[in-house]
Parts: C-alpha cells; sequence; structure tokens
C-alpha cells in the first residue's frame, strides 16, 4: 500500500481556516479528493492522510464526514486542546468514526513552547500514549529544545514529527536542528515526515540539493522504518507542486536504497504508525 502520509482538504466558506486569505491565492480556494486524485493516480499512491489544517472540533467533524464519501482518504488526523478539560469527551467522539487514527498538536502555534511542559498538557499526554494513540507534532526548528524536554517527560508517546520540524532551509542552517533531532530519534517510539520542506526554502529559488542535508539527516537518525513520505498539499504549492515535492524526496534518498526501504517511506511505515 502506498500512502501519501500528509495533505489537506479545506472549505473557504467553512470560515476558520484564520491563516488563509485572499493574500494567499493559490491557496484561497476550495481543495477536495477530486482536486488530489490525478496526482495519486500518477504517483501510484493508492490513499492518503488527511491532517488538520484549523484548530477546531469542527474542522475535524467536517474532515472526518468527507472521509466517510471518500475511499482514498485512509485515515484523519483530527485536532482537539489537551488543556480543554473535556479532552477525553472529544476524543471519545471523534474515534466513533472508523477513519479516525489520531489528532495533531501545534506546537507551532503556541507563543511560547514550553507550554508544553506545563503539568496538565503532560499528564493528558500521558493519558493518550497510554492509549497508544498516534499524535502528531507539528513544530518549528526553534521549539525543538521543550519538545526533547516533553519526550522525556512521555516516553511512550506515539509521536510524528511533521516537516522534519521546520528547518531553516532558506538560510541553510542544520545547528541545533540536526543535534535535537538526533535526539528525538533515539527514541524508538518517534516517527518523522519527510514533508512540507519547499515552503521551508527560498520560494522562487530553490534547488533540489538544498533539501538533501535535511532529508539524509532524517533517514539516518529515524532509520527508515520510522520515516513517513507527505506531499503537503496543497500547502506545497507556496513553492512547489506534487510532482516537484516528489522529486525533491527522491533526489535525496541514499543510493543504497532499495525496494524495501521505498516500500516503508511511501506507505508501509504510515501504515503502521496510524494502524491502517
Amino acid at each position: 500500500m502506498r500512502i501519501d502520509a500528509h495533505q489537506h482538504y479545506w472549505k473557504i466558506a467553512r470560515g476558520d481556516y484564520g491563516w488563509i486569505g485572499p493574500e494567499l491565492p493559490i491557496l484561497y480556494r476550495d481543495y477536495g479528493p477530486a482536486d488530489l486524485k490525478p496526482h495519486l493516480d500518477r504517483h501510484r499512491l493508492d490513499g492518503t492522510i488527511v491532517v488538520q489544517a484549523a484548530p477546531t472540533l469542527e474542522e475535524t467533524e467536517y474532515l472526518l464526514e468527507l472521509a466517510e464519501k471518500d475511499e482514498t482518504i485512509l485515515g484523519v488526523v483530527g485536532w482537539l486542546d489537551p488543556n480543554d478539560p473535556n479532552h477525553l469527551e472529544h476524543y471519545e467522539r471523534f474515534a466513533g468514526y472508523p477513519k479516525f487514527v489520531g489528532f495533531r498538536v501545534m506546537i507551532q502555534e503556541m507563543p511560547d513552547a514550553n507550554a508544553v511542559l506545563e503539568p496538565g498538557f503532560v499528564e493528558a499526554l500521558r493519558i493518550y500514549a497510554d492509549m497508544g494513540v498516534p499524535v502528531d507534532l507539528l513544530v518549528k526548528s526553534h521549539q525543538l529544545d521543550p519538545l526533547v524536554r516533553l519526550i522525556d517527560l512521555v516516553p511512550d508517546l506515539r509521536g510524528v514529527i511533521d516537516h522534519l520540524a521546520k528547518p531553516r532551509i532558506a538560510a541553510g542552517e542544520l545547528e541545533p536542528w540536526r543535534s535535537r533531532m538526533s535526539e528525538l530519534a533515539a527514541n524508538p517510539n518517534l516517527y518523522c515526515k519527510i514533508s512540507g520542506l519547499a515552503t521551508e526554502a527560498d520560494h522562487p529559488r530553490w534547488k533540489t540539493e538544498d533539501f538533501r542535508p535535511y532529508i539524509r539527516h532524517a533517514l539516518e537518525a529515524f532509520g527508515p522504518k520510522r520515516v513517513l513520505f507527505g506531499s503537503d498539499w496543497p500547502v506545497c504549492r507556496l513553492a512547489a507542486e506534487y510532482d516537484q515535492v516528489v522529486d525533491i524526496v527522491e533526489k535525496a534518498l541514499p543510493d543504497g536504497w532499495g525496494e524495501e526501504e521505498r516500500a516503508r517511506l511511501y506507505g508501509l511505515n504510515a501504515k503502521e504508525f496510524y494502524r491502517i
């Protein structure tokens, strides 16, 4: 099974995508399964994991209902707030949908990433760790220190780091991102998505070689059994089209990678992580 482990759908009129406005014309329109299907077919992908793009319970419900109607949606990563006293109630409601596979913690949007170390937040994640719930971690490279400490506090968390933690590719910076990712990769419960990289590069002038040191380090640190390919479509369109995203990844793969490693990157790891 070949899977795109990270992409988005939205309907602008729903009104909870505050980060998408007319100033982003390429994104300021509806995106649905019919728009993505030609790309999936061209790259022989059986389906996708669709990930929340708005921090609302209503958007998660919208995606879950969409998934019921479309066979290419293999799983939905929704949203809930671990600080909400009713977070378990929301989780249990979502878990009633067969394609709900987990939720995403949006550390990226926190004014202070150290908020993830507050006792209530840590305790909530321990609950989900005990339940084995997959949790996506949206984090930027400068927020990795709090994430390292969080994983020390919740070592059993079944987590996947989205977009390689958004390294500063446009600036060509590898440290301290590289060292922190190595620390996180030492925990066998953590996975990493090879996704969302084009938008972290110099949009009009990036070259495929710009991404190689970041992708290669992630592949080496996490190993072929804990990395997932994701397009981050349509957000990727700010800097690259779907074919270009695939090309970026393909040109960064180690020479020694064969069919088994590729099969894991392009689907088997996502299938196992999200228990599809």
